[in-house]
């Protein structure tokens, strides 16, 4: 059995506490045997992508000399955990969505950069990041295959074939979502959200988890409240895990990853799969491209 951890809190506009809050939080899903925490999407401030404004640039760091990932190596390497930590990555003149990938030894195992990126009321992440470059990955953590993609990521089925594909058994999002501006509908889009991600884990019989933050941000004079509700899916789709709306909480779950690989095999779903007939997934307006 793996023990998979996922850590929803609210966030404040001071990097040092909420460092320090994630820290206590990873401490305590380690001391109640989790052996991956999953923290949420850019926990290190306030959601900033609310607003389009220069300053905001600032906090992005590169992952040479980090102000906090060092420190989540040794964490990881201290209480013998994987830690995805996501972070407002600088490399060179670029600026990206990024995932550092930390296995129990402490090693970066890798770096993934956020491939979706959102524009719209309340997201405006298109100002901030650059389309990420690095492809979908399958990192080879101790506790077994893991793939993680970033927030709007969770919307496309591509990405979590993609990881599954690549090899991985467990899918994992960090998330900062929430509440609609006006002009955006308002809808809560809690429930479909859920939904998608659930039916990767069916379509992929894979594990898969969310960390979401919670509470209300104010940037720049606008609004958002954050709805929480981080959960653990297994690979048939059962919640095995469910956090509310408000509070800061680690939800923890057992995941059985060799049961799952039997039945992932004994599905059909990936022996089944025709990828000669998907030529019009490699193009933006679905028609198949010939020679």
């Amino acid at each position: 059995m793996t023990k998979l951890a996922v850590v929803q809190m609210s966030m404040t506009q001071n990097r040092n506490h909420n460092v320090a809050r994630a820290t206590q939080m990873v401490r305590e899903a380690a001391a109640q045997g989790a052996q991956i925490v999953l923290l949420p999407e850019l926990f290190e401030n306030l959601y900033f992508c609310q607003a389009e404004r220069d300053k905001f640039f600032a906090l992005a760091n590169p992952v040479e000399d980090h102000p906090f990932l060092p420190h989540f190596q040794q964490l990881a390497q201290e209480l013998g955990v994987v830690l995805p930590i996501s972070f407002f990555e600088k490399a060179g003149q670029a600026y990206y969505n990024s995932l550092a990938l930390i296995d129990a030894t402490g090693e970066i195992l890798g770096i993934y950069r956020k491939s979706h990126i959102p524009d719209g009321p309340g997201y405006e992440e298109k100002y901030y990041f650059n389309p990420g470059d690095t492809g979908f990955k399958a990192f080879p953590t101790r506790y077994g295959p893991v793939g993680a993609g970033i927030c709007w990521d969770q919307w496309f089925p591509e990405c979590a074939r993609s990881m599954a594909l690549l090899g991985a058994e467990i899918l994992l999002y960090p998330t900062a979502i929430g509440s609609e501006p006006a002009e955006a509908g308002g809808i809560d889009t809690k429930d479909m959200w859920q939904r998608a991600m659930i039916g990767h884990a069916v379509s992929n019989i894979c594990y898969l988890a969310a960390a979401n933050r919670v509470g209300t941000e104010v940037v720049e004079g606008l609004e958002q409240t954050f709805y929480g509700s981080s959960f653990i899916a297994d690979y048939m789709g059962n919640k095995l895990a469910e956090a509310g709306r408000s509070e800061e909480t680690v939800l923890l779950a057992d995941l059985n990853l060799e049961e799952a690989r039997a039945f992932r095999a004994s599905f059909g779903f990936f022996r089944d799969r025709r990828p000669d007939l998907y030529g019009p997934l490699l193009t933006l307006d679905g028609k198949t491209r010939r020679p």
